[in-house]
């Protein structure tokens, strides 16, 4: 029975499934984007975020537990600088997911995944109609504060005053 045990096996042996992420961590990290199948995509995505999260902090520890995972300086390098660098701010989430079709020869779906920050294309839109949304509060309840309401009532007041001052 495979009671509680939530991650794909990928039709692999654990030393294969280890590899192949390793493999296709290491694909991502230096090309910032990769083609490959949705479950393998998925299953990268739980695999790379936590190396991520790793990296914000650049100590000698975190750099030993990422090449444990990788087996590769370049990467676990490029990982902490460059990338590093991009999602310092970012609570999670540095990795998407995007499903491009099926595959002409077997038809397995196929997703392209990428690291989030690294897309110019995607985040330009975004960030010319946000206009520095990011540093805005968003509030659900409550309408004006005491502040508005007292500047847009001074800028009421002025405006019928000097409406009588003309008459």
């Amino acid at each position: 029975m495979r009671h509680g045990k939530k991650f794909n096996h990928l039709g692999r042996q654990k030393g294969h499934r280890r590899a192949l992420m390793a493999n296709l961590a290491i694909a991502l990290i230096e090309h910032k984007r990769i083609n490959t199948t949705l479950a393998k995509a998925k299953a990268l995505r739980k695999y790379v975020e936590p190396l991520v999260t790793k990296s914000k902090s650049n100590t000698t520890h975190s750099r030993r537990v990422v090449f444990s995972y990788l087996q590769n300086k370049g990467a676990v390098n490029e990982l902490f600088s460059t990338i590093a660098t991009k999602v310092g701010d970012r609570p999670g989430g540095y990795v998407r997911v995007i499903k491009t079709g099926f595959r002409r020869g077997d038809g397995a779906e196929m997703a392209m995944i990428e690291f989030v920050d690294f897309n110019e294309i995607y985040t330009a839109g975004k960030a010319d109609s946000n206009k520095g949304g990011a540093s805005r509060r968003r509030r659900r309840r409550g309408g004006k504060k005491a502040a508005d309401a007292t500047t847009t009532a001074a800028a009421t007041t002025a405006a019928t005053n000097a409406a009588e001052e003309e008459e």
